[in-house]
């Protein structure tokens, strides 16, 4: 079976009520698994479409640049507490995370990723990477709760996590800077 399949079975799960009312009551999987797993999802059904409409991926997206460009715009979307909020008490805003974060996102990201080269990559994951520890900083050490959805506490460990993850885009890009990794190949 092919990974678009695979993609679009990630999607439905993803999308079953249970399944996403589970991962929206809590504010980290809310944030760092279910909208990263519609990514992915999204990321793994672009080879449908990009076989499927290759004119129009090349005519759109041919340096990856538009891509990236949307994939940036809608993830900033999504992190914001306003937008997570919104998320959970508006239905069509609910219905729009399920639709832009795996077929706006997801594919852009698929589409551009390999077309930006290497200083395009880097310049993407080091943008990602100061607005993690921005948003870290934000969500642990914001004296009011930022989210009327989700509890102080929570709010707390969804900054944690932003905070983790951006160390850990540190010991990427330092391993890229520091290491060859084509030495290895």
């Amino acid at each position: 079976m092919n990974q678009s399949f695979y993609g679009l079975l990630l999607f439905i799960f993803l999308v079953v009520p249970p399944v996403a009312t589970f991962m929206e009551s809590i504010m980290v999987i809310h944030m760092h698994m279910q909208m990263p797993m519609l990514v992915i999802a999204g990321f793994l059904m672009a080879r449908f479409f990009q076989k499927r409409f290759p004119g129009f991926f090349e005519k759109w997206n041919s340096n990856g640049v538009p891509g990236i460009l949307l994939f940036v715009i809608i993830m900033v979307y999504w992190m914001l507490p306003r937008t997570m909020d919104e998320a959970l008490t508006t239905q069509t805003v609910e219905v729009f995370k399920f639709i832009s974060l795996p077929f706006l996102a997801g594919v852009s990201l698929r589409d551009s990723w390999k077309k930006l080269g290497g200083f395009g990559r880097n310049s993407t994951i080091i943008s990602f990477t100061i607005m993690f520890l921005g948003l870290g900083w934000l969500y642990v050490w914001s004296p009011v709760q930022l989210c009327n959805n989700y509890l102080l506490i929570e709010q707390v460990t969804l900054g944690w996590a932003f905070l983790t993850t951006a160390i850990g885009l540190v010991v990427y890009l330092g391993y890229n800077f520091f290491i060859d990794p084509s030495a290895y190949e």
